[in-house]
């Protein structure tokens, strides 16, 4: 059972998702600070040309399952047109109400 958007903890989090199950590419960069980086699976990612591979262009969605961490690890159902659906993972670091950083693999 997928837990509302709506309902996530933190509000940089929720923001985050939100803005991944818009599709709202300007949304998405707005909740990140200037430098944020991220991580896929374990390796570094360029995170604008990873979002827009991942998240913009192959229209991505996230159901959360189960968050943690006072709201900054999610487990979801995430899928998009190029990979399908997957269980995964995503851990937020979260300075000054934006993201920071955020780490995503398979759960």
């Amino acid at each position: 059972m997928a837990i509302s958007v709506d309902k996530l903890s933190d509000p940089a989090v929720r923001e985050f998702v939100s803005a991944v199950n818009a599709h709202d590419r300007e949304r998405f960069m707005a909740v990140l600070t200037p430098d944020a980086a991220m991580s896929d699976d374990g390796s570094e990612r360029n995170l604008e040309e990873w979002a827009d591979r991942e998240i913009f262009e192959s229209r991505g969605h996230m159901d959360v399952e189960k968050e943690s961490a006072g709201g900054r690890e999610l487990i979801a159902r995430y899928r998009n047109d190029t990979w399908g659906e997957m269980r995964t993972k995503w851990r937020f670091t979260v300075e000054d109400g934006k993201v920071s950083r955020f780490d995503t693999g398979q759960a």
